[in-house]
């Protein structure tokens, strides 16, 4: 019958026709399909929360889709098929806030997981912050199961004391040592592909404008084409200067791996690093490897949230539901978190099961500016999103800062930023 069904999907699906949920689930059986972008490097920290369930459920098929691309980025295409065409996973993953709330919630494709919060108790668990990211004046649409910096600078000590410099605090520090590297034939920086442009860019102009201009940005109140906001493109040109010639080819792996490798002496990602560095490459944290704020963001803290939500017409809702139900819960959290290298959203984590990193981490978010994150869908909606990569192709080839200003200026009036 599975086949049959495969078999007509895609014979409708090459006349531009799609099969009715309620015929496909009439192959289906006691099963969860989750959907999201961790595989690879990423898929213990999933794996450890798919353990969970199984023992929890054993009757019940778990069906782990996964589509690799860091960020999303290939992922979020193939949800969109699967969205529009009626056949949605049981439960996929999103980056919280806007990425989620600007998309499928602002066309009513998600339910109000409001009565699964109160069941749960997690109003009183979850800070009140994350959950207004997450939530809108007609319901919360996610349930968050970790947090995750952004604004981090990773570097392995042995090479910087053999190389004779320290990690800087500063852009000023960096662009005053990056010469010393190169003569050394050693990259400053290494990057990978556009998305993680992207992602070094929030750290460039969150350093450049400061919290008070960045959130700006974001209300309307500053705008992208201003002086300010060109500057923020100037400094991210110069920084750009002393990146690998390749990056367009690497994935985010790749471009840390140049940094364990000692082929480059920083890299700048948010703290899945932790992760890869500590679970896949057998580093310690603060003697293998070490980190900062990103230069010039000492105080704030850029954050991102992943969590799930449960679109309408999930063919296993019941089953999706005690899915987001492990995924909140303490037991969930602490076995994810510490194998992905973030923090639990939950206030009572239990730390004695993380690493240093993640202790420095909570202890951070806990005392620090929080901002949100443009790279991973907190500020902005998938539209803007989506034509910045653009802007960012443009500001790649050409290294101009007022056009790459103005273009983001016509992006966000276009995606409604700041109405």
């Amino acid at each position: 019958m599975k086949k049959l069904t495969l078999l007509l999907t895609s014979a409708l699906a090459a006349l531009g026709l799609t099969l009715g949920a309620s015929a496909y689930a009439a192959d289906q059986k006691n099963e969860l399909e989750i959907f999201s972008w961790w595989a690879g490097d990423e898929g213990p920290a999933l794996e450890a929360l798919i353990k969970l369930y199984n023992e929890k459920y054993p009757d019940t098929k778990l069906i782990n889709a996964t589509v690799t691309g860091g960020s999303g980025v290939n992922a979020k295409a193939v949800l969109k098929t699967r969205m529009l065409g009626g056949e949605p996973p049981d439960s996929f993953q999103v980056h919280a806030g806007q990425e989620l709330i600007g998309t499928w919630v602002k066309s009513d494709r998600m339910e109000d997981l409001t009565p699964l919060f109160d069941e749960q108790g997690w109003k009183d668990i979850f800070p009140e912050g994350l959950v207004s990211l997450i939530g809108t004046d007609k319901g919360i649409w996610s349930v968050p199961v970790n947090i995750h910096r952004s604004n981090d600078i990773w570097f392995i000590p042995k090479n910087l004391e053999k190389w004779g410099i320290e990690a800087p605090k500063t852009w000023d520090e960096f662009l005053a040592v990056a010469p010393k590297l190169k003569e050394q034939g050693v990259v400053p920086l290494s990057m990978g592909q556009n998305w993680t442009a992207n992602h070094l860019w929030e750290s460039v102009a969150l350093a450049s404008l400061g919290a008070e201009k960045w959130e700006s940005l974001w209300s309307g109140d500053l705008k992208f084409n201003s002086p300010e906001g060109v500057a923020a493109w100037d400094l991210f040109g110069k920084i750009l200067q002393y990146t690998n010639d390749d990056f367009s080819s690497l994935s985010w792996q790749q471009a840390t791996d140049m940094v364990v490798d000692g082929r480059a002496a920083f890299n700048i990602m948010g703290d899945w690093a932790a992760g890869y560095l500590n679970t896949t490459k057998k580093l310690e944290p603060n003697t293998g490897f070490g980190w900062l704020p990103s230069p010039g963001t000492s105080g704030n803290f850029i954050f991102l949230a992943d969590s799930f939500g449960l679109p309408k017409g999930a063919v296993h809702r019941e089953n999706a539901l005690n899915w987001l139900a492990l995924l909140g819960s303490k037991e969930g959290s602490d076995a994810f978190n510490p194998l992905k290298g973030s923090i639990s959203p939950r206030k009572d984590s239990d730390l004695s099961k993380y690493n240093q990193y993640a202790e420095s981490a909570a202890a951070d978010f806990a005392r620090d500016t929080i901002i949100g994150s443009l790279a991973h869908g907190v500020v902005a909606n998938e539209g803007f999103m989506n034509d910045f990569a653009s802007v960012m192709e443009t500001f790649l080839k050409t290294r101009d800062s007022k056009v790459a200003a103005e273009l983001a200026q016509q992006i966000a009036t276009k995606n409604k930023i700041g109405q």
